[in-house]
């Protein structure tokens, strides 16, 4: 018998002898060999604080259709930007429970994360300041809104909430919602054009937050390493005056992220528990969420989302595109609405006035190998379509070799 031959049947025989011992066939699983990760805004907000808990216990529609499309795509990691918060994690508990662990119609196989993060945002935060200058603090509605540290209605309106299937590593997580505006140098302070005047005075401007919701870094243990989960919601760069407060706000959050991968000390980046500075030089990371800004279209400072896309710790690569989306950009085109970026790269539709535009991002940092992306939008012949209107935005993932 050929030398070859004996050292395989060896190897079975010491096998087959291990196996004998227990009683069991040795269990061989796999690791993964690609991470998928996702960001979605998902529309579960409601304008009355408790109303998203109220809803999801009702059974939502809406809620419906966003768990159906996550269980299609199965992200091993997602943020769902538009969740509205609340400190004892229910709206989490539920939309886990009686929406993603139950097969939705036109969705797939139940879903379940078993970890998660959330954590206090902004929006609906009474700052007791006069923040629109409309000669009031607070008020009703929209007035209450525009005086919160970040527009909402209630305390934890339009929240973010990050699932895993890999474990996150919570005591190590940074959030930046307390960071002043003023702190970041080179900040880009509004001015009033009617009067060349500062729009905030000092004393308002020292301290106004930055982030509209917050800024999280959330590690999360990949059985290939530690992956730093960055992930934001800048404000809308719209419903402001020719000040441009929330166009300007919008280009200093996306900048953030760009401040943040810089090498050095960074002593003035601070997160709420005093921790300063920024990710470590050799970490991996993925940037994600709607960070309301397109790189060609529409409001806000192009050059900010453009910047954070060619900065270079971010990975160079094809955009992620969709049939659906490239199809409702060219009806839009089709009746005088055009585009000057790709209709393909579109990730939200929002109505005949602003069109189809590009706000959601998953970017990942160099040192992985993209193995796919892509947007849910399916074309509108495709059955899939009857699942991805629960949100005017759509989800976007990218397959990342580990």
């Amino acid at each position: 018998m050929p030398t070859s031959a004996r050292l395989l049947l060896a190897t079975l025989a010491l096998i087959l002898s291990a196996c004998a011992g227990n009683g069991t066939v040795p269990e061989t699983t796999a690791a993964p060999t690609t991470l998928r990760v996702a960001t979605y805004n998902t529309s579960l907000y409601d304008d009355a604080d408790g109303g998203l808990v109220r809803r999801l216990q009702a059974g939502d529609a809406g809620a419906r259709k966003i768990a159906a499309v996550l269980q299609q795509v199965r992200p091993d990691l997602v943020l769902l930007n538009e969740f509205d918060y609340d400190a004892g994690g229910m709206a989490a508990d539920l939309f886990q429970r009686d929406y993603l662990e139950r097969p939705q119609a036109s969705g797939g196989e139940a879903l379940h994360y078993p970890y998660r993060y959330f954590a206090e945002v902004n929006t609906g935060v009474p700052s007791g300041l006069d923040l629109d200058r409309n000669g009031t603090i607070g008020g009703e509605g929209r007035d209450r809104g525009n005086d919160a540290w970040g527009y909402g209605l209630h305390p934890g309106q339009y929240g973010m909430l990050v699932l895993s299937k890999h474990p996150i590593d919570a005591a190590q997580a940074r959030s930046f919602r307390l960071l002043r505006w003023a702190a970041m140098p080179g900040a880009q302070r509004p001015v009033d054009p009617k009067t060349g005047r500062y729009w905030h005075d000092d004393a308002v401007w020292a301290q106004l937050r930055l982030s509209s919701k917050s800024h999280w870094d959330v590690p999360v243990r990949t059985p290939s390493g530690t992956v730093h989960f960055l992930v934001s919601h800048p404000t809308p760069p719209v419903f402001d005056g020719p000040e441009d407060r929330n166009g300007l706000r919008n280009a200093d959050e996306i900048r953030l992220w760009r401040e943040y991968l810089l090498p050095g000390t960074q002593a003035w980046l601070c997160d709420d528990a005093g921790r300063c500075g920024g990710l470590a030089g050799d970490a991996r990371f993925v940037i994600a969420g709607d960070l309301n800004n397109d790189p060609a279209d529409g409001d806000g400072h192009h050059e900010a989302i453009v910047e954070l896309l060619e900065h270079p710790r971010v990975l160079r690569m094809a955009t992620p595109r969709s049939e659906g989306g490239a199809e409702t950009a060219r009806a839009y085109a089709a009746k005088g609405l055009q585009r000057r970026g790709a209709p393909e790269h579109v990730t939200g539709d929002f109505g005949p006035k602003a069109g189809a535009m590009r706000l959601d991002y998953v970017l990942p940092s160099t040192g992985f190998e993209l193995r796919g992306s892509g947007v849910f939008w399916p074309a509108s012949t495709d059955p899939a379509a009857a699942i991805a209107d629960g949100s005017d935005h759509h989800l976007v993932w990218v397959d990342l070799a580990l």
